[in-house]
């Protein structure tokens, strides 16, 4: 597993103005530790409201406690409080498609948005997946999630060569 270096942004305003983050704190990205569930479990009922602790649990015992190769789970923090998370990883020939990056899990506290914590958590994810060789990250977003939809797309990711399919059962 590849060793997450200590980010920080000194300022963290937009159109100058930093609502409820100091502007003296500065946010860290750093891999994610046991200790991060619950402030994860709640950044995750911000978005969708609804309570996963089985799931989260799974996340937290696949990539950070056995810290699966090929996969990344980072989060932001300011002055000890968790931000944001990010959870990456390496799939490989999924119906032919060569080894790319994929990010499936990404929450910035409302409180936090629009300040570049996203991106810099993106940012340090591709950087993570690059590091291991492939050169395409993907990732999946409700086309009803106009926040989600419009925050990768700023970040230049656009429609791939690849449809997802699905049918109810």
């Amino acid at each position: 597993m590849f060793m997450v270096p200590q980010y920080q942004i000194a300022d963290c305003r937009v159109d100058n103005v930093l609502l409820d983050i100091d502007m003296t704190d500065q946010v860290t990205i750093r891999n994610a530790k046991q200790t991060d569930f619950d402030a994860v479990s709640e950044l995750d009922l911000d978005g969708i409201m609804e309570d996963k602790p089985t799931y989260w649990r799974g996340i937290f015992d696949r990539y950070v406690t056995t810290d699966k190769d090929g996969g990344f789970f980072l989060v932001a923090e300011i002055s000890g409080e968790v931000i944001g998370f990010i959870v990456g990883e390496v799939r490989a020939w999924e119906f032919g498609s060569p080894p790319c990056g994929w990010v499936f899990a990404l929450g910035v506290s409302p409180k936090a948005r629009e300040k570049g914590v996203g991106q810099l958590m993106l940012k340090e994810m591709c950087h993570l997946l690059k590091k291991t060789g492939v050169t395409s990250v993907r990732t999946m977003v409700d086309r009803a999630d106009k926040l989600t939809l419009s925050f990768f797309r700023s970040q230049g990711l656009r429609t791939g060569r690849y449809i997802e399919l699905e049918k109810q059962l």
